[in-house]
């Protein structure tokens, strides 16, 4: 389980989650294109939602657990990518389409994000 690291916050998401994500926020980035990302939290962390505004002048650091880099899904990445240019913003979803669900991690509040989960 990898992390990004923005503007003081660390959350932490699957490595494969993490790479479509990766991608899809640079592309952003390069374009210059400041744009609202948003994720689901766990019952532990209140249930709610976490939104961040993501835009080129803060610093941004993704860190991968494993060293492989994963087989990315054109498909995902393109409704990733949809979502990040919608009015709505980029929504974490899992490769099935469905919402990845935010685990607390101690006072590292969102915390986890775990793709296994079901929203």
């Amino acid at each position: 389980m990898g992390s990004i690291r923005y503007d003081g916050l660390t959350t932490h998401f699957d490595d494969r989650l993490l790479a479509h994500l990766q991608i899809v926020i640079v592309q952003k980035l390069m374009r210059e294109e400041p744009f609202l990302m948003s994720w689901k939290d766990s019952m532990s962390a209140g249930d709610g939602r976490t939104a961040i505004w993501i835009s080129p002048e803060t610093p941004l650091t993704f860190k991968f657990l494993g060293s492989r880099v994963p087989e990315i899904n054109k498909e995902w990445l393109q409704r990733l990518g949809e979502s990040a240019n919608a009015t709505t913003g980029l929504i974490v979803t899992r490769e099935d389409g469905k919402l990845a669900v935010a685990e607390a991690s101690g006072n590292q509040y969102p915390g986890n994000l775990r793709t296994d989960r079901i929203a």
